[in-house]
């Protein structure tokens, strides 16, 4: 498999640009199969550490440690809530049903997403689906926030900037499904009949029969970290630039939509 981006490199540390379709660390319940840290460690040894974790299907950034001490220093980042993590997602506004306001969702004046809305909801595992978390509005589940800001509305299709305070399991994605807005092509807590097709935004489009997705897998991208650099203390940026599927799925809702809301 292709040894993945490099994105900042030094003594300390090094980021990389992870594609979507590949986990982090090798699953021990699951099949074996090319996971990140089993790629770069075949040229780094051993003692590299990942200190975050994306989700297979996320791409973005991945940071890791070439040091005990820099993985300390770094996870504790983490843990404090002091690394600012930024990603971008594409997701779908469900319709509601008529008669029936879920407690969870988020809606602004006109129906679509607010401007700016937090999902402060706990998320805990869902017992009747494993490897899934579930929403919890009474007791039970851990504390998890996750900060929202629309850049641009496409309709249905809303591209938003999600920043999660906390770090749960699947957080952006169950807090997004919460909302009534679930990742585009999010299979565990989104509607598998929910495609971007060209021929939906585009008119008099040709070639229906034969047509294709504009995008084949989630669409949630990691796009800038920021933390404190374990040797010189100094603020660190990093930044991913968007995958190739994401900037084409943009470049056609841009076209052939009418955008509302601020441009990102």
């Amino acid at each position: 498999m292709t040894f993945p981006d490099i994105l900042r490199e030094d003594d300390a540390l090094v980021a990389f640009d992870k594609p979507s379709g590949m986990a982090v660390v090798q699953d021990a319940r699951g099949k074996p199969r090319p996971s990140l840290m089993g790629i770069v460690r075949g040229r780094y040894g051993p003692a590299l550490a990942n200190v975050h974790r994306l989700d297979p299907e996320t791409s973005g950034i991945v940071l890791c440690a070439k040091t005990k001490p820099a993985l300390d220093f770094l996870s504790g980042q983490f843990q404090s809530k002091t690394a600012q993590r930024v990603y971008q997602a594409l997701v779908v506004v469900q319709p509601e049903e008529e008669g029936v306001r879920d407690r969870t969702r988020v809606r602004g004046e006109s129906g679509g997403l607010p401007q700016e809305f937090t999902v402060d909801l706990a998320l805990g595992e869902d017992p009747h689906r494993p490897g899934q978390v579930r929403v919890f509005l009474g007791r039970g589940g851990k504390p998890s926030t996750t900060l929202f800001r629309v850049l641009e509305s496409f309709g249905r299709f809303v591209w938003v900037e999600c920043r999660p305070v906390t770090g749960r399991m699947h957080q952006i994605r169950a807090h997004l499904a919460a909302a009534g807005a679930p990742v585009l092509g999010d299979l565990l807590y989104g509607d598998a009949s929910d495609v971007l097709l060209l021929s939906e935004i585009k008119e008099r489009y040709k070639g229906r029969e034969a047509e294709k997705p504009l995008m084949n897998r989630l669409a949630l991208h990691c796009g800038s970290l920021g933390f404190t650099h374990p040797l010189s203390r100094e603020p660190v940026g990093v930044t991913s630039p968007l995958p190739k599927d994401l900037s084409i799925a943009l470049k056609y809702l841009r076209k052939f939509s009418s955008p509302r809301g601020p441009r990102a």
